[in-house]
């Protein structure tokens, strides 16, 4: 793992999974937009460079993911998030789910445009050439195995129950082929109970976390992360007021 501490303060810390479809990405790969969330959020940024399938198919990722959640909550402590990009956020999505109720609990996931159904069903898979249906059909195979394990689960996809789950945010671009995916998932977090946002960005696509220089996509995961520090998130707390059009539900 690869730690960017921010030069002022230390309001928290956010473990993140980098994207790359399961299959590829390092904490190398993804070192500049990780520095440079930490310095927007003002919170630790640990980037994970958990275990890759085909070699090493789910629940590798998710347990290489949770072993450092759980490491930053015993070793560092204060307020732990978790969240990635893309692939990644499909990983944070799981590790949410795997250890909700646990003393290491994240206090937050921080998911940004992860791809949550292997069918890839939806209509918004249709839209744009990056990914494709076809590409992330194929990186699900690869990264579920010839034998997939559905416990723990590899997406909330895979489970009817989202309760307990802790303050999502979730940021998708109306561009992105799985905006519907992130849409669906925001939709369940409310029937369950989970305090959630869902920031929607006005035609963006899927590679926005890796973009050079400024992003809209970061500087509201930065926002999202200072909000954290300073509300309760259980309770959901008060409104964004960042670069996104945001939709919050108690």
């Amino acid at each position: 793992m690869r730690v960017f501490r921010p030069s002022e303060g230390r309001r928290g810390t956010l473990v993140r999974a980098h994207g790359g479809s399961w299959t590829g990405g390092s904490v190398a790969g993804w070192h500049d937009p990780c520095a440079d969330l930490a310095g927007l959020s003002g919170w630790n940024v640990i980037s994970v460079g958990y275990r890759v399938a085909p070699a090493h198919p789910h629940p590798a990722a998710l347990r290489d993911v949770a072993a450092v959640v759980e490491w930053a909550t015993t070793r560092i402590g204060g307020l732990v998030a978790v969240g990635g990009n893309s692939a990644g956020a499909t990983i944070a999505t799981s590790v949410a789910l795997a250890l909700r109720g646990r003393g290491h609990a994240p206090v937050a996931q921080l998911p940004a445009h992860p791809p949550l159904d292997p069918e890839c069903r939806a209509a918004s898979y249709g839209r744009g050439d990056f990914p494709t249906r076809t590409d992330l059909r194929n990186s699900w195979r690869a990264y579920l195995g010839r034998t997939p394990v559905l416990d723990p689960p590899a997406t909330p996809w895979h489970t009817d129950d989202l309760t307990g789950l802790p303050f999502s945010v979730l940021l998708v671009g109306d561009a992105d082929p799985v905006v519907d995916d992130v849409r669906d998932y925001a939709a369940r977090l409310v029937e369950a109970g989970v305090p959630t946002r869902l920031h929607e960005f006005e035609h963006m696509g899927h590679g926005e976390f890796l973009r050079a220089g400024d992003s809209r996509l970061r500087a509201a995961l930065g926002q999202a992360l200072r909000d954290i520090s300073a509300r309760d998130t259980a309770r959901g707390g008060t409104r964004h007021h960042g670069t996104a059009p945001t939709k919050e539900f108690p």
